[in-house]
């Protein structure tokens, strides 16, 4: 518990937690009041409350690798492993509350998208009633704390900030979505890229009623069923925090 309180008090003292978590809601919350509010033929659904949680994902990743990485540029982990000599239970600890942390602006950010949609649209049917919708509202912040694991995991391999943010940055928006291009084989692999087996998670199985493909994040193709392709996620993501923590162990800090 104590390693968790030093690694709380370590994320709070900086500024780029507070700024990235405005960021995140704003990105999220906004585009949810801006479909309400613009389309106004067409009644906000679940689905399309949560069109903005890709945006909000990409400032949790920002803010999960600086966490990591401007410990190593401003040298504090040096004098936090003189410490704590247990780099492994300190580093875990780190992970464990930017992953806490991350999940609850994730929840935050989706409960108050429906929030926002449902006091601009007061007609609009927003109960949460199916489990497609506690998974596309409520799995927001799994699908948040497990992105931000993976962020730390990339931050302690990389450990330069810009090159950390950039990496995990491009990946997400362009590799995954570029990989399609390869001749005969580009679609099956995308559908076992892991930000794309997230999705499905989020979009997998939708409510009897069903939605226009434009509400709302794309529809994810990934082979696996909603709670596998969380359970892939969060795999690919202890598997690369173990090896970021194996390579910080074996690192001069």
């Amino acid at each position: 518990m104590t390693l968790l309180a030093v690694e709380r008090i370590k994320l709070f003292t900086t500024r780029s937690p507070l700024w990235c978590t405005l960021a995140a809601l704003a990105v999220t919350v906004g585009f949810a009041a801006l479909i309400a509010g613009v389309d106004t033929e067409n009644t906000p659904t679940i689905a399309s409350t949560q069109f903005g949680y890709n945006f909000g994902l990409m400032v949790i990743m920002v803010m999960a690798t600086l966490a990591i990485t401007t410990e190593y540029r401003f040298g504090t982990i040096k004098a936090t492993f003189q410490a704590i000599p247990n780099r492994t239970a300190t580093l875990l600890s780190k992970a464990t509350v930017v992953a806490l942390f991350a999940g609850l602006i994730g929840e935050i950010a989706a409960f108050g998208s429906v929030g926002i949609a449902k006091l601009i649209q007061p007609s609009a049917n927003l109960g949460i009633d199916t489990a497609y919708e506690w998974r596309a509202v409520a799995g927001i912040g799994l699908i948040y704390a497990i992105t931000a694991i993976i962020a730390v995991a990339v931050g302690l391999l990389i450990r330069h900030s810009a090159g950390a943010v950039s990496a995990i940055l491009i990946y997400a928006l362009l590799v995954e979505s570029l990989v399609v291009l390869i001749p005969k084989v580009g679609d099956d692999i995308q559908k076992w890229m892991p930000f794309y087996v997230a999705d499905k998670f989020i979009t997998g199985n939708p409510d009897a009623t069903g939605r226009p493909i434009g509400e709302g994040p794309p529809p994810s193709a990934a082979e696996l069923g909603p709670w596998w392709a969380l359970a892939y996620f969060a795999g690919f993501a202890l598997v690369l925090l173990i090896i970021g923590v194996v390579t910080a162990n074996k690192r001069d800090a």
